[in-house]
């Protein structure tokens, strides 16, 4: 199949989501930033994440072209990561939803305890 068929192929609304919506792609993107960080660094900064799913986020986003890794021939094995040109465009169009969710985190938390009571109370006694 020719590359101009196969770009043709590619939908953006099945190509988003992956990216974007998994609940830790943007918390990696913000980390990283600009800088280079460890494996290490990227996890003390999402104590919350697992070893697991965090190294699924990395892996995700590598194979999106967000996130470069680079493995050393060092004993033990340092790895770094870092965004690629395209991570650093998708981290500037981020910070707008992240400063959007910070904004707007009191409302955000009252709407959801207050559906949470209002599904709590329609719940068999």
């Amino acid at each position: 199949m020719s590359n101009q068929k196969q770009t043709k192929n590619i939908q953006p609304e099945n190509t988003f989501p992956p990216i974007i919506t998994n609940k830790w792609s943007l918390h990696v993107i913000s980390t990283l930033g600009t800088s280079t960080k460890r494996y290490n660094e990227i996890k003390r900064s999402s104590p919350i994440v697992t070893q697991k799913v965090l190294t699924e986020t990395l892996r995700r986003l590598e194979r999106n072209g967000i996130v470069e890794r680079t493995q050393y021939p060092t004993i033990p094995p340092q790895v770094e990561y870092k965004l690629t040109a395209l991570g650093i465009e998708l981290f500037e169009l981020s910070k707008s939803v992240i400063d959007w969710v910070r904004k707007h985190e009191s409302e955000i938390k009252r709407a959801q305890y207050a559906y949470d009571r209002r599904k709590r109370s329609k719940l068999p006694q």
